[in-house]
């Protein structure tokens, strides 16, 4: 789909290896948007999980807009959020800014993590997720994957318990995170970390429903697990709340916060405010998750298994040794399209 001479976009159903569940649903597929400025100078991604309620024609709005803006594309990364602006939805901001940094690092001749003055990032471990699945399914899906020394088990239903207790019986080697994904109350979930604490769990993202900062700190002064902010975080100012109520960690995604530069901003501002930071993603491709893999160096912790678990990866970028994740030196982002993909 062509907006202009400027910008155009191709709409990919990604095709999920394994049917996907959460505590907010179940799906197999996962829409996601290919965004290419003119010439191919830039590449960008949206794409949008089905619970954000964000139409095709949501995202497309802001980049028709932007399409027929006779604004130049910026050339500093300072420039790129006025550009943008702060309209539209989040994951249609992203894709436009992931663009934009990857036209600038292609003109500079820098890969991403160059062009932000960030370390570079050696080869890190990722976490391995699985779904929310009968106990006896996850603990033979941890078994099945010893290559993952991390493993994160997405929880919120019945029988979270039971899960977590076979899946350590299948791996008692393994470093597991938890994902409740917003699905318990916060009396509820105190309830149940609990009873997780003979497991040895690293750490407990989202408990609790999003809006609900309050009961976050709550849990949290009930366990030394840290408890990690997901749906939470969305800003500076939510930041700052989370900071107040005394949450350990948050978990960081391109999609969820409007692209490379606001990411860039919160883990920095995190960072000074001695938050422990996850890098995760949405199911993405490989050029979301390239993107933000080149943050790796700043986090405590690498969620960034997506393109694992995607039968139909329109891009090739970060690789994968086993649980290793290791980022491309090519300008830009780094990614290149597979041919026949998509």
């Amino acid at each position: 789909m062509d907006f202009g001479p400027r910008l155009s976009c191709e709409v990919i159903t990604l095709k999920l290896h394994h049917p996907f569940r959460l505590s907010t649903g179940v799906s197999t597929t996962r829409t996601a948007h290919w965004i290419r400025l003119e010439d191919d100078q830039g590449w960008g991604e949206g794409t949008i999980p089905p619970y954000y309620n964000i139409s095709d024609q949501d995202m497309q709005a802001l980049w028709d807009e932007k399409s027929h803006s006779k604004e130049p594309f910026p050339d500093d990364l300072e420039q790129i959020p006025t550009w943008i602006g702060d309209q539209g939805p989040a994951p249609a901001r992203a894709a436009l800014d992931l663009a934009l940094h990857d036209r600038i690092g292609k003109n500079k001749g820098l890969p991403i993590y160059k062009l932000l003055n960030l370390p570079a990032p050696a080869p890190i471990s990722t976490a391995f997720t699985i779904a929310i699945e009968d106990p006896e399914v996850m603990a033979r899906m941890a078994a099945d994957h010893p290559e993952f020394p991390i493993i994160k088990l997405k929880l919120g239903s019945d029988d979270d318990i039971s899960r977590v207790a076979a899946v350590r019986s299948a791996r008692p080697d393994v470093r597991l995170y938890l994902d409740a994904n917003a699905g318990w109350e916060p009396d509820e979930a105190i309830g149940i970390i609990g009873d997780l604490e003979p497991f040895k769990i690293e750490m407990i993202e989202q408990p609790v429903a999003g809006n609900d900062i309050e009961g976050m700190g709550y849990v949290q002064s009930q366990t030394d697990i840290p408890i990690v902010a997901d749906e939470s975080i969305k800003s500076l100012e939510t930041l700052e709340e989370l900071a107040r109520s005394g949450v350990q960690g948050i978990n960081l995604k391109i999609m969820k916060l409007g692209g490379l530069g606001p990411t860039v901003r919160i883990l920095k501002r995190g960072r000074e405010l001695g938050f422990k930071i996850m890098l995760g993603c949405m199911t993405e491709t490989s050029l979301g998750v390239t993107a933000m893999a080149h943050l790796a160096a700043m986090a405590d912790w690498i969620d960034l298994d997506a393109p694992l678990l995607i039968a139909n990866d329109p891009f090739k970028g970060v690789s994968y040794d086993q649980a290793l994740v290791s980022v491309p030196e090519n300008p830009g982002i780094g990614i290149v399209r597979r041919i026949g993909m998509g």
